[in-house]
């Protein structure tokens, strides 16, 4: 799927900011001591490439108000991405998973930085930990720093606070249901407090509240946003266990050997026979399981229809979102750029 050009500028326009901002706080870091080398590399590396979809849509946010281009906006916008980088990273470490877009993850890539010692893992994850929580003090750092009047930045404060907050509980809620019983309910409120919601509904709404968005502005943001953040992250699922490593940077095994709480697996469970569900329970958390593990599971997801439904869920949500956008009194680049996310977030192989 080809970009429009405005999404490649904008996201043009948000590397640069990340990087400047990178850079000077990187070397402001080095200057402590060369030792900490390794891990502004990782640093360097957490914020490197991606979508931009976040920043995307604190930036539409903010024009869908009326507020003309602003590069103090694009820097704020850019303050998602770090939030992002930095749940990536702790998730990574929680989740034990080895590779992140095809490379080592940050927690694995930092054992370098204990040359020959033995058993260099539990330091590495300790530098990991703390990668992770720079990046999220960078974010606010980066947020408040963006250059628009302080008058603008209060209006936002609060949902600074509510997108962390929800942030934490989602990721916490994941730990918890870890290797319980898989339930749908719980699954879906996983899946919209760690993902949903900061990645589409918080950017818009802090967007929206930068420029002084109306309440009705405000509803429709939730309306739209909440419905495609939840579609984004069920094809992040599907593309988890059916898609190309090669393309998403991940294994196919991570969901499978976490045993994690993902509507895919729910949906599977409540479809699977009995005979079925006890192979589940000999397949799931395993760590090490082999491909034929995952051509096990596959099979019994494609018996049930999991997949089938999950890709219902999302053209349910979609549609959602979709409405909810033709509701909304927005500028019409505005509406146009909400409606190529609608397509970028959720219509992708990676």
């Amino acid at each position: 799927m080809l970009e429009a050009g405005e999404h490649v500028a904008l996201r043009a326009r948000v590397d640069e900011a990340l990087q400047v901002f990178a850079r000077q706080e990187m070397e402001q870091l080095v200057a402590i001591d060369a030792d900490l080398l390794p891990v502004a590399e990782q640093l360097a590396a957490a914020v490197a490439g991606g979508k931009r979809l976040r920043a995307a849509f604190c930036y539409w946010g903010w024009r869908a108000a009326g507020q003309p281009d602003s590069d103090a906006l694009v820097r704020a916008a850019a303050a998602m991405e770090l939030v992002h980088a930095a749940a990536v990273v702790h998730d990574d470490l929680i989740d034990e998973s080895p590779v992140r877009h095809g490379v080592p993850s940050t927690h694995i890539a930092l054992r370098a930085a204990f040359g020959g010692r033995a058993s260099p893992g539990a330091g590495a994850r300790a530098l990991a930990l703390l990668v992770g929580d720079l990046l999220m003090s960078w974010a606010g750092q980066l947020f408040t720093s963006c250059g628009l009047p302080a008058a603008y930045l209060a209006r936002a404060r609060v949902l600074w606070a509510v997108m962390a907050r929800e942030l934490i509980a989602g990721e916490c809620l994941e730990i918890l249901r870890t290797g319980a019983r898989p339930d749908t309910g719980n699954s879906l409120q996983v899946v919209r407090y760690k993902t949903a919601k900061y990645t589409v509904e918080h950017p818009l709404r802090i967007g929206g509240a930068l420029a002084g968005a109306p309440r009705p502005l405000m509803e429709a943001f939730t309306a739209y946003g909440l419905p495609l953040g939840e579609a984004f992250q069920l094809r992040d699922d599907l593309l988890g266990l059916f898609g190309d490593p090669e393309r998403t940077g991940k294994s196919n095994l991570d969901d499978i050997c976490g045993n994690r709480p993902t509507p895919l697996l729910a949906v599977t469970w409540s479809a699977a026979t009995a005979a079925e569900r006890r192979e589940l329970r000999g397949l799931l958390g395993r760590r090490g399981l082999g491909g034929d593990g995952l051509l096990r599971v596959r099979e019994i997801m494609r018996r049930t229809q999991a997949p089938a439904h999950i890709e219902e869920m999302i053209t349910q949500r979609v549609q959602a979102a979709t409405t909810a956008l033709a509701h909304a009194d927005l500028p019409a680049c505005a509406a146009r750029a909400l409606s190529q996310l609608v397509t970028s977030a959720t219509a992708r192989q990676s």
